[in-house]
């Protein structure tokens, strides 16, 4: 299923474009009104650059604490900053915060922010982080990013001086950067209730006008802490329809297309017309097996299911080639990652002596699958006829779209899976946890729980990286994700569009940052 709490690649336009809502393309001005690039192509000053994302209708806000689409995520990011972020391996790099230091039992956080200013000159200060983490943590209201500041006592923490908090947290919590990272945990100003007519933050850009379902129009921001943009302004356009978008981007119409699928790519990239930029290991692809009920009760079941599985086939077959092969563990590539783990192959004799020792011979199970994102029915074929070679019948069932996460997240035994990026600690303690609340596989070992608080516990991040190291091996051996691929997010760009940064997952730090890019 996918993340509730971060980068939640959620159904309704984080992983497929918003299905069954009208295309509007709201295009109100042109990109070349600035400076252009030198014949040496230098980074210039000046124009509108109009980026097309799928968008949610007339019920979108400018809101940065209700951010659930990419376009909504993307427009955060332009208005408002973060204490940090995320960098291209999910570890935490201070955006607001200028440092951060723990005391030697990690539950204790002093926060030392830089100097910066709101769009209304006013400086950024500790009560406004302070406001702003409240306000998301209100109990009366869903705010994206509220799971992730559990961890904080808010009614302990405080302001110790204009531009220092003392974080009072409610357990050792080594990796608590992530929580000053997360999805959607934006600063605004103390007091900020409305957002929709003029909001005021701290982001690269200011705001100039907003039509929700349409379109959102900002300008530079000249005082930003970390340097101007290089763009005169930002539009961001909807619509909703990939084919809108290309048409878009092809016509002139957009310098920059948000979510292309493979195919689309394919049949343009190296064609001279527009820039295809691949964004790696975005999303985490797997089969999710109930470690709780029969089959995949039995370690040696789950292990049969890891060498059926022919990963280059899955890639190629239900990504279109658009990705890279998985080792059944979460974040290739991501900080603590267990890279030194040898990469499983497809192994079908081994697979069906265990099954045999299983007593799982003629083995029957139900996969449940659906069109809620791109990739599932595809792979659910192709592992149905994977599992066959090894004497496994999977009968594969189509879900709805609308309650697909819900439904597989209790429900059934075997189903399509797929997740966006973050880092492999929150993965965990939101999934592999006895008390995760989205601990789909039902992976419950109180033993694997003490090693997540050792982990959370240790200062020493070598030593930190060794418990997970710990941690991931016994997932690999025994665990129920069967992670086959991790797939490209895909990115159109005009040729003029210079700067844009091709190696940040989706929903990183350099993932649709619009201040260091520039037209030519």
């Amino acid at each position: 299923m996918n993340d509730e709490r971060f980068p939640g690649l959620h159904r309704r336009g984080f992983l497929a474009a918003t299905t069954g809502a009208a295309t509007t393309l709201a295009l109100t001005g042109c990109g070349g009104s600035g400076e252009t690039a030198t014949s040496d192509g230098a980074p210039r000053h000046g124009g509108r650059l109009r980026a097309a994302f799928a968008g949610g209708g007339a019920s979108e806000t400018l809101d940065p604490h209700l951010a659930s689409l990419f376009a909504d995520a993307a427009r955060a990011k332009a208005l408002f900053d973060k204490l940090a972020d995320f960098g291209a391996d999910l570890s935490a790099r201070p955006r607001l915060a200028e440092r951060w230091e723990s005391n030697k039992t990690l539950d204790r956080w002093q926060v030392t922010l830089r100097k910066a200013v709101f769009h209304d000159g006013k400086p950024v200060t500790a009560e406004d982080v302070l406001y702003s983490y409240r306000r998301i943590a209100d109990p009366k209201q869903a705010f994206r990013a509220k799971a992730s500041l559990e961890p904080i006592d808010l009614d302990a923490s405080r302001a110790t001086g204009e531009r220092t908090i003392e974080f009072v947290l409610k357990r050792p919590t080594a990796e608590f950067p992530n929580v000053l990272a997360a999805f959607g945990a934006y600063v605004v100003p103390e007091n900020a209730t409305e957002f929709d007519d003029r909001p005021i933050g701290s982001g690269p850009f200011r705001f100039v006008s907003f039509a929700p379902g349409r379109s959102a129009v900002f300008r530079r921001f000249d005082d930003h802490w970390d340097g101007a943009p290089l763009l005169d302004e930002i539009e961001f356009v909807v619509a909703n329809e990939e084919s809108a978008r290309v048409s878009a981007l092809l016509g002139g119409q957009v310098e920059y297309a948000h979510e292309l699928n493979p195919t689309t790519a394919r049949a343009h990239e190296g064609g001279g017309q527009i820039e295809i930029v691949r964004l790696r290991n975005s999303a985490m692809q797997a089969f999710c097996m109930k470690t709780d009920r029969a089959p995949f009760d039995d370690k040696r079941v789950r292990e049969a299911f890891f060498l059926i599985a022919d990963r280059q086939e899955l890639v190629d077959g239900a990504l279109s080639g658009a990705g890279e092969i998985g080792n059944d563990l979460f974040g290739k590539g991501y900080e603590y990652y267990a890279a030194d783990l040898p990469q499983r192959t497809q192994d079908l004799d081994r697979a069906r002596a265990l099954l045999k020792q299983a007593g799982a011979e003629n083995l029957k199970v139900t996969l449940d699958t659906s069109a809620v994102a791109a990739g599932f029915t595809e792979a659910a074929g192709i592992f149905r006829d994977q599992a066959a070679k090894a004497g496994v019948t999977i009968d594969v069932r189509m879900g709805s779209k609308d309650s697909y996460w819900s439904d597989i997240l209790d429900g059934g035994t075997l189903c399509c899976y797929r997740s966006g990026a973050m880092p492999v600690e929150a993965h965990i303690s939101q999934r592999l946890l006895t008390d995760s609340t989205t601990n789909a596989t039902k992976w419950r070992h109180k033993d694997f729980d003490a090693l997540y608080q050792q982990a959370q516990s240790t200062r020493d991040r070598t030593e930190r990286a060794a418990v997970y190291g710990r941690m991931q091996r016994r997932l690999y051996t025994e665990g129920g994700f069967l992670v086959w691929g991790f797939a490209d997010w895909i990115i159109g760009t005009a040729s003029s569009l210079k700067g844009v940064e091709a190696k940040a997952p989706a929903n990183t730090l350099d993932w649709a940052r619009f201040d260091r890019v520039w037209l030519a």
